[in-house]
This record gives C-alpha cells, structure tokens and sequence, in this order.
C-alpha cells in the first residue's frame, strides 16, 4: 500500500470519524504542531548521553494519543495523567542536583540542551494553542496540565544536561539602556 493517498490534494484532510475539513484550521494546526514537538522528542532521546530516560518513549506515545483525541478519537487519558505524576518525580529528583534559580536563563548552553529548550519552547506553543482551541471545543483539562507539566520537565532536563556538560548557565541580565 502506497503512503500517498491523494485524498489530501484539495487542501483537506480527515478526523477521526472521516469528516473532512481544511488543512489549514485551528485543531489541523495543533495537531500539527504537536506532531512537530513529538519529532523533537525522537530527536531529543536519540541524542542523549547524560541521561538514560524510558520516560520519552512514553512521552510519545501520549503525544499521539493527545493528537488523536483532539482530532475526535475516543481515548482513555488516564495514562496521561499518571505520566504527569511521572514527570514531576523526576524533575523533583532532578531538582536536588540542581542550584536553586532566582533569575532567568538563557536558553542553551550545550548543543544537547539547546535542542531540549527548542523543544519545551514547541511544548508551550502547543499548550498555547491548544488552550485556543478551548474556546472552541471541549477539551480534557489533563492534556494542557500535561503540556504545562511537560515544558517544565523539559526545561528541568536542559538544566540537568548543562551541570552534567559542565557547561555554566548563562543567566539573563536584564541591563537598563
């Protein structure tokens, strides 16, 4: 069976369910980006050293089963809710190794941990976004929680490969002109 279906060459596409609508509407976008955040997550777990996580392989599956649910499939969420427990251990256990933030920082630092703030910077359009489509349809409060959860895991997790890197992290000095 061929990938390309031709069904989509008029500028729609299909929900779930098989009605059609325009590639370009609000719940098309985010479920577009939220495929474009579970790229970056693939990208992020193949090329971590410092870390050895089984959590971005479940992180994953939960962006699917995010994007499925918007876009009309009947799912259970209640993994997503556990995952959200899940994170906040580990950036608790994180936390401990990490000197406590009392300013901004810049996002960077190794090429690692610049590519994971890239991510939890997709992340927050996402949870932006999908909070948007809200004011349209109904939405599970447990997928922005998870969004907002996972950002902050995110950005936990840059931070930890920075201080494993030994690279220092740049903090933002907001200088007066």
């Amino acid at each position: 069976m061929p990938i390309y279906t031709r069904t989509g060459d008029d500028g729609t596409t299909a929900l779930f369910g098989g009605k059609r609508v325009l590639k370009c509407e609000e719940l098309v976008d985010v479920y577009g980006s939220i495929d474009e955040l579970n790229s970056w997550m693939g990208l992020i777990d193949s090329g971590l050293k410092t870390q050895d996580l089984g959590i971005f392989q479940k992180i994953q599956e939960d962006l699917f089963t995010i994007g499925s649910t918007l876009a009309g499939r009947k799912s259970d969420l209640a993994d997503i809710g556990n995952r959200v427990e899940e994170m906040e251990k580990q950036i608790d256990e994180w936390e401990k190794e990490l000197p406590e933030l009392a300013n901004f920082i810049l996002p960077g630092g190794s090429t690692d941990a610049a590519r994971v703030h890239l991510a939890r910077s997709i992340c927050r359009r996402v949870e932006r976004q999908v909070i948007a489509l809200k004011q349209r349809q109904e939405i599970n409060p447990s997928i922005i929680k998870y969004l907002n959860r996972l950002s902050d895991l995110l950005f936990t997790l840059a931070r930890i490969i920075n201080k494993d890197a030994n690279v220092t992290e740049i903090i933002w000095n907001k200088r007066k002109t």
